[in-house]
């Protein structure tokens, strides 16, 4: 009895299965294809007739292998402020028909940008005669207009929703053609040429479809609409259900609830059920579901999913069914703060801007994005923000079961040549899309922050008040705000909380230290505030990333790059830029994530970003590539360190003492773990790089809270022993949890030399000369003095964003690069790269600009220039000249400086004094004076006049 009841369960489990597939046709495959450069596909009825190519979808014409390759007149998407590629002679090599290698962003190997038209046969069976039918496109890019059996269909543009088109009354059985027409065009609503839904800047402007591609039939009595509206006080979800019917009579039929829990031990809840009574206009109803007294809520620790099945039936009609995945979770702002499930929330988000080189439009697997998302959980990251686009359900499915808190935006960046609030075709599209998303998208759990677009113009602050004010009140699921916005941009009094700019920056035009934080900085808004875009530190391009792209989108980008540092000698020096400039990047993000963990009043920010940027100029930002993959110089385990639910944090005052101070700051602790740390084990460690223990003591604890910043205790500890220049690290733990800082000590006062045989200039004049004549050592502190290289600033800190796109916006510069087993530096405790003890050494200091010295020759401290013009440059330098020997810098070395200085210059002439002093190259006195000669010198020249928004003068003051 036991065997034949199991045999029919899995007979009826496997009729349904064939049932199912019987009500779908897949359409992926091979479809006709066309393009229709000259759009006069519908005036002359394209709809009617068959094409001769094919192509395979889903998929776009790039991978198709369709399309122009790419020229020099290529219609782009995306805004330019940097247009000197096309004009500038020395990179015509890299203008040459065939090949083009652009360095604004990636380059696809075929580029069309029009109406596309696509035309597959399918074959109804007779079965689906009195069955609704429905055609699904997930994501085509992304205008459609289809046509059944020659008879137009609709017209749908979303950027970010499946296109579904009732085609019941326009089949028939048996043999009928569709037509799909996608338009890839930005003519007709122009949501901003840099928005990453369709900018070359990110995705690329791609033509296709992708994703799933069906037919659906299913009853004429069917579930249009099913939304999920959690209460996690009563224990209760609120459905509204809208059912429609083809039938033009009213039709008696019972509605059917049920849920499961999808997470751990699938359990399945009571049914609740309701007659009704369904017109031909519809209905739409409200019924409430009690989930029981063990409700598992959902946030980033526990992302607990159920899963609501909608079943409506009726006598004579097939049932119809529809399942919803939602979370038992509440998020709200109380006190001023987010809150998920009455718990403060720290928002640590990067922005995801829609890169995926290998395909050129985002996944719609879920796998794919749980890869992405695991790295960023791996990297302390519990948000993710899609600027200016929204990605495929998938993305929202993988953060569900991940736990990643998502704020997807309407597809657009309404700025650059559209604006938001004037009129234009964008304001309605907007709010068409906003609606469309959230009810696609808005019954999963991860969907928890919304904002209209990325930094809008116009008269968009009434326009999106008056809409954030309807979503506000009919739909609770989620927080909102008008837009991601800068710091010169107005505010909505409708947001409901911030994302801008405001609250970021390092402020290391003084001594860099760990106690500054940007409280007083937003002191002025009772919101809760999200950091828009922090972050955005150059890193030098790895070229080895180049073989990477083995898919339609390459990196040309690169490729002109590479040989720009080719053509300049530096190709051999690539990779130590990569390295010694990420390490620099990697110091300014763990400097600037932990001043946000120590504002108290921030609720979070969103990084620009954990990977790289490929366009704009080509915006090399990331700790980890536009692959999601480490690039070698910190890893992701290193950066959940300082970035995490966790994070201890020393309030360095400065990061080099002398010998004659103490260490003295306060130790805390930010929290925004489950639940409270119960007394946890705290402590530090005090070593120095070769790995001594210096001290190490506890920190007395007690219980610590979830959602604040809390004290540990003070490190105390006196550096009267270390008596020669040291590199050291303080190490912090709470529990599992450590952080760590490099500081220096250098004695408080320098030994006097006994027999000084070193010469002192400023500048390469006839009595410098004469001494290197007569094999004299030279120190030529040329700091100040320089002419080529005048144009060229160096920070300590390095390129924003880059140097194209912002019009050359200093500083020019990627951090150094340093021979750290150079003699000359024996006394200065370095490493390959730049540091907190090179800040007053390098910080505004001038930079020579070497280009006419032998291709071999290599400074000791090497300025790494902005990867565009890869000029080469030096800060210390040591050459043969005549019969002497001579060491050049324009590093800060002045005695007055601070102690770094004193010791760099201690070191410096220490090694002029000994044997070791024995440059290796020799220079003409013609080559090094060429250095300080006055020429006509014009620098870059970008041949645009338009800037970016940040740059114009309007825009400078903050707006409020």
């Amino acid at each position: 009895m036991r065997l034949n009841l199991f045999l029919i369960v899995i007979i009826l489990i496997l009729s349904a299965c064939e049932q199912k597939d019987a009500d779908r046709i897949d359409l992926a495959g091979e479809w006709q294809f066309a393009t229709d450069p000259s759009d006069i596909g519908k005036s002359e009825k394209w709809y009617s007739e068959n094409f001769k190519e094919t192509v395979l979808l889903p998929g776009s014409m790039a991978e198709n292998d369709k399309g122009d390759i790419p020229d020099l007149h290529t219609p782009w998407t995306g805004t330019i402020y940097d247009s000197s590629f096309y004009f500038n002679p020395a990179l015509e090599k890299y203008r040459q028909e065939g090949d083009v290698k652009f360095p604004f962003w990636l380059t696809p190997n075929k580029y069309y940008k029009g109406a596309a038209w696509y035309r597959k046969e399918i074959t109804v069976p007779a079965n689906w005669d009195d069955k609704r039918v429905v055609l699904h496109l997930e994501r085509p890019h992304w205008q459609t207009t289809v046509w059944v059996n020659d008879q137009k269909a609709g017209y749908q543009n979303s950027l970010s929703t499946p296109h579904e088109y009732d085609v019941t009354a326009l089949l028939t059985s048996g043999s009928n053609f569709i037509t799909v027409c996608v338009d890839n065009r930005t003519d007709s609503i122009n949501v901003g040429p840099d928005s990453h839904s369709v900018s070359d800047h990110t995705q690329g402007n791609w033509n296709g479809m992708v994703g799933e591609l069906y037919l659906q039939a299913a009853s004429p009595l069917y579930i249009a609409d099913l939304q999920l509206y959690p209460n996690i006080d009563a224990k209760t979800v609120k459905a509204i259900i809208q059912l429609k019917t083809e039938d033009a009579a009213p039709v008696d039929a019972e509605l059917h609830l049920q849920a499961r829990l999808k997470t751990g031990e699938v359990k399945s809840l009571p049914m609740l059920s309701q007659k009704v009574q369904v017109s031909a206009d519809g209905k739409v109803l409200e019924m409430d579901y009690d989930m029981g007294d063990d409700v598992k809520l959902w946030d980033e620790f526990s992302p607990n999913l159920y899963e609501m099945t909608a079943k409506v039936a009726a006598p004579g009609m097939d049932p119809d069914e529809l399942q919803q995945t939602f979370g038992m979770r509440k998020v709200e702002i109380a006190d001023g703060k987010i809150r998920v499930n009455g718990r403060p929330v720290f928002m640590r988000g990067t922005l995801e801007c829609n890169t995926f080189p290998l395909t050129g439009y985002p996944p719609t697997d879920v796998e794919s994005w749980k890869e992405i998302m695991q790295t960023c959980k791996e990297s302390g990251l519990n948000h993710i923000r899609f600027h200016s686009h929204c990605p495929p359900e998938a993305a929202f499915i993988a953060a569900d079961e991940l736990g990643i808190y998502l704020q997807p935006e309407a597809a657009s960046w309404p700025n650059h040549g559209t604006s938001l609030g004037d009129g234009r075709p964008t304001d309605d599209y907007i709010l068409a899309e906003t609606e469309r998303i959230i009810k696609a998208y808005g019954n999963h759990p991860s969907f928890v922050m919304w904002a209209y677009c990325n930094e809008p113009c116009g008269n968009y602050v009434p326009f999106l008040d008056n809409d954030l004010q309807k979503w506000k009140s009919i739909d609770p699921r989620r927080i909102y705000t008008a837009a991601a916005i800068g710091r010169s941009w107005s505010v909505n009094s409708g947001s409901e909380f911030l994302v801008r700019s405001v609250p970021r920056g390092l402020p290391f035009k003084q001594q860099p230290n760990a106690t500054f934080n940007y409280d007083e900085r937003i002191a002025d808004e009772s919101r809760p505030y999200v950091t828009h875009e922090m972050g955005q530190y150059c890193v030098f391009p790895d070229f080895s990333e180049i073989d990477k792209y083995t898919g339609v989108y390459k990196a040309k980008n690169f490729e002109l790059f590479k040989g720009i540092s080719e053509d300049n000698h530096l190709g051999d020096q690539a990779h130590d830029f990569l390295m010694a400039s990420g390490k620099l990047q990697a110091l300014c993000y763990k400097a600037e994530i932990e001043a946000e963990l120590r504002t108290t009043t921030l609720d979070g920010f969103q990084l620009l970003g954990l990977n790289d940027f490929p366009g704009q100029g080509s915006a090399i930002i990331g700790m980890l590539n536009v692959f999601w993959q480490e690039k070698g110089y910190i890893t992701k385990e290193e950066i959940s360190h300082f970035c995490n639910q966790t994070v201890p944090l020393a309030e360095f005052p400065k990061f080099v003492f002398t010998n004659a101070e103490s260490l003295n700051f306060p130790v805390m602790v930010s929290h925004y773990g489950p639940e409270v740390l119960h007394s946890p084990k705290a402590g530090y460690t005090i070593t120095t790089v070769s790995g001594e223990t210096l001290a190490n003591g506890g920190f007395e604890t007690y219980d610590i809270p979830t959602g604040e910043l809390h004290p540990l205790g003070q490190v105390n500890f006196s550096l009267e022993n270390l008596k020669k220049a040291v590199q050291c690290k303080l190490e912090v733990g709470v529990d599992t949890f450590t952080n760590s800082w490099d500081f220096w000590v250098f004695p408080a006062t320098q030994p006097s030399i006994e027999k000084d045989a070193v010469y002192y200039t400023d500048k390469l004049d006839e009595a410098a000369l004469k001494k290197l004549d007569v094999g004299a050592s030279v120190l030529l502190d040329a700091s100040g003095n320089i002419e080529n290289g005048k144009d060229i600033v160096a920070n300590f800190t390095p390129v924003f964003w880059n140097t194209s796109w912002f019009k050359m916006r200093p500083p020019h510069t990627t951090g150094i690069l340093v021979q750290e087993d150079h003699p000359a530096l024996k006394d200065f405790p370095t490493s390959y790269h730049s540091d907190y003890q090179w800040w007053e050494i390098v910080n505004g200091q001038q930079v020579m600009c070497i280009d006419s010295f032998p291709p071999a020759f290599r400074p000791i401290v090497q300025p790494i220039d902005t990867w565009f013009l890869s000029r080469r440059l030096a800060q210390l330098f040591e050459a043969k000249v005549g019969n002497g020997k001579l060491l050049v810098t324009t590093l800060n070395i002045d005695l007055s400086n601070g102690s770094a200085s004193a010791q760099l210059r201690q070191s410096l002439v220490n090694y002029m004094n000994s044997i070791d002093f024995n440059p290796k190259d020799e220079l003409e006195p013609a080559v090094i004076l060429e250095l300080f000669e006055k020429e006509d010198r014009r620098g870059v020249n970008l041949y645009t006049k338009g800037t970016p928004d940040e740059l114009k003068p309007s825009n400078q003051k903050i707006k409020r």
